[in-house]
């Protein structure tokens, strides 16, 4: 085999998978003499959510597609205008959907035409999301509909960062009693990998499917936001000689 040929593959594997893996049988003709112990392990920790993301919607029903269309538009643009005036950059809202659905009897006689029409908003002053939500609801009268929020943090890279440490110190400890019930030292880490970070938590979502009245109000309670890395280390057993 090609060493540096092998050496080059190991390299792309490890730029493609995101997968650490060293003494690779890929780096040698034949499997690695080495016994080893895999373990994963969990970090979590939590951060204060900085931006809130709500799923609006206008929806009319009508008796034809056209008068449908015509009040779904005009309840729409209502509450767009709302959210800029609120100051929302309109780089922070995006349509997420258009959707007409036909209404139908038990006899199948097309009664009517729903149509409804999304768009998702960020809101980055947590202070006043729930004015601002209010407020454009109250824009989009019967029409407004609230399909759900969700919270998020802007920059979470230092946060992921604090649970990785504390996802492989998990895994370490395991690995380490493990190697020590074998009666072998623990060697060096062999391969690392991460699943997909998680997020959850406290006032992680809040649901409506309503239309407010003017002086209604709605409460935004942002919580914590959890985040959360686990990871799979596998570490060799020094053979050599025998755990103290």
């Amino acid at each position: 085999m090609n060493r540096s040929l092998s050496t080059r593959s190991a390299l792309v594997a490890l730029a493609t998978t995101g997968t650490l893996l060293l003494g690779s049988p890929a780096l040698a003709d034949t499997d690695p003499p080495w016994e080893s112990v895999q373990v994963s392990g969990t970090g979590e920790v939590f951060g204060e959510p900085d931006k809130l993301t709500a799923n609006l919607a206008a929806e009319t029903t009508a008796p034809t597609v056209a008068a449908a269309l015509n009040g779904t538009t005009a309840a729409a643009a209502k509450m767009r205008d709302a959210l800029v005036k609120a100051g929302i950059a309109k780089v922070d809202l995006q349509t997420s959907n258009v959707d007409v659905e036909a209404k139908t009897d038990d006899d199948g006689k097309i009664t009517g035409y729903t149509v409804n029409q999304g768009v998702t908003v960020t809101i980055r002053n947590l202070t006043k999301a729930g004015t601002i939500l209010s407020d454009t609801i109250t824009a989009g009268g019967d029409a407004a509909r609230l399909n759900g929020v969700s919270f998020g943090i802007e920059d979470e890279s230092g946060l992921l960062n604090q649970a990785r440490k504390r996802a492989f110190g998990t895994a370490r400890g395991k690995a380490e009693l493990f190697a020590k019930e074998a009666g072998r030292p623990l060697g060096r880490v062999l391969k690392v990998t991460e699943t997909t970070p998680g997020w959850g938590g406290g006032g992680e979502q809040y649901k409506a499917m309503a239309a407010f009245a003017a002086d209604a109000s709605l409460p935004i309670e942002p919580g914590r936001q959890r985040l959360s890395v686990t990871v799979s280390v596998e570490w060799a057993l020094d053979t050599s000689t025998s755990a103290k």
